[in-house]
């Protein structure tokens, strides 16, 4: 009899424990361009996943804030009808000494680069190219591409001769194969 009780009583308690440690997944995003690829998941118990690494995470209206014991990033997102906006962060140091502002060459050393021109033209990874304005006040940069591809916005920080964009991705909910 103590043993049935003990059983049971270490069943209720393993059950209760696995439904307070485990979330529902309550979202899961993915590349428009892959979107059976799962790159951010959010769950209901405060923990998500980006890109395969574990976090905690809380959002607000813009920002998913995520965090580990060692490290904390911010991703901005803006809401687009059912699907978002998800700006990733890269990167780029000026090549060259000139320019001034976000004018001149900008490179990463897997071979993307930017190159914004003081009469307001740009290249992106010499693929891509159009106009650009800056507006320095929301440190934004609007791109609007040559080819008939959306207008983009780029967040920007500029330090010395490093340039970070958060540049934005557009993100679907993830589809199972098939869909």
């Amino acid at each position: 009899m103590k043993m049935k009780k003990l059983v049971a009583g270490t069943v209720l308690f393993l059950s209760l424990l696995s439904l307070t440690g485990c979330g529902r997944k309550t979202e899961s995003w993915a590349y428009n361009h892959e979107p059976t690829q799962e790159v951010l998941a959010l769950y209901s118990n405060g923990k998500a996943t980006y890109k395969g690494d574990e976090y905690k995470y809380k959002r607000d209206d813009s920002y998913i804030y995520l965090k580990t014991k060692d490290e904390s990033t911010q991703l901005h997102y803006v809401k687009d009808g059912d699907n978002i906006i998800l700006y990733e962060k890269s990167v780029y140091h000026r090549s060259g000494s000139d320019g001034d502002g976000v004018v001149g060459l900008w490179t990463q050393d897997n071979g993307w680069s930017y190159q914004f021109t003081e009469e307001g033209k740009f290249s992106e990874d010499n693929i891509f190219y159009g106009s650009y304005s800056v507006d320095e006040e929301q440190k934004c940069i609007k791109l609007m591409y040559d080819d008939p591809l959306q207008d983009a916005y780029l967040y920007y920080e500029l330090e010395g001769d490093e340039l970070t964009i958060d540049y934005p991705w557009p993100m679907v909910p993830t589809q199972k194969e098939g869909e």
